[in-house]
């Protein structure tokens, strides 16, 4: 069991603060499309191109697993606590690892509470990008995704650099 002062170090702070930066700007943005788009209608921001949808996602990414709310639930709560006991295998001591661990916790916790929440039990997705070229029949489009999605997708990728560029460093000489 960690000590109460490591708990709190200043990574740790940062980590929690970040997190919680990025939770609040989730569910902000989530309130506003429940409060404003009908469920599976769209809003067309710039037209060909991105559109403010209100999507609810009982699956992961892609919704891969639809319909296995519950589950999805217990292994984003598993994650979060494999992340936290491994983070310090990530440098999560240097700005860039707190910054990742942030935005994956922040993520984590917006798309869990949002599968936990009485009367949602489903990830809220909003932000709709397609491209709709000339003489095609439909849209080449990406799934729709959410603020939380965006800063789990940023975190791991920033821990993706961290992890090359520490593979990458020269290694201390033998001696």
């Amino acid at each position: 069991m960690p000590a109460i002062s490591t708990i709190f170090d200043k990574a740790n702070r940062r980590i929690f603060l970040l997190a919680l930066f990025v939770i609040a700007l989730d569910q902000f943005t989530k309130w506003i499309v429940l409060d404003s788009i009908y469920e599976g209608d769209e809003k067309v921001i710039i037209p060909g191109f991105f559109n403010l949808a209100h999507r609810a996602n009982t699956g992961a990414a892609w919704s891969l697993f639809t319909g296995n709310n519950a589950l999805l639930a217990i292994v984003a709560v598993v994650a979060l606590v494999v992340l936290y006991l491994s983070r310090r295998h990530f440098s999560s001591h240097t700005i860039t690892g707190q910054i990742a661990f942030g935005l994956i916790f922040g993520g984590i916790i917006g798309n869990l509470i949002d599968r936990l929440l009485p009367g949602r039990h489903a990830v809220v997705d909003f932000l709709h990008f397609y491209l709709w070229p000339r003489g095609a029949y439909e849209p080449w489009d990406f799934p729709a995704f959410n603020v939380a999605d965006s800063a789990i997708c940023t975190g791991v990728a920033l821990i993706f650099l961290i992890s090359l560029r520490n593979e990458n460093a020269p290694k201390p000489a033998a001696g």
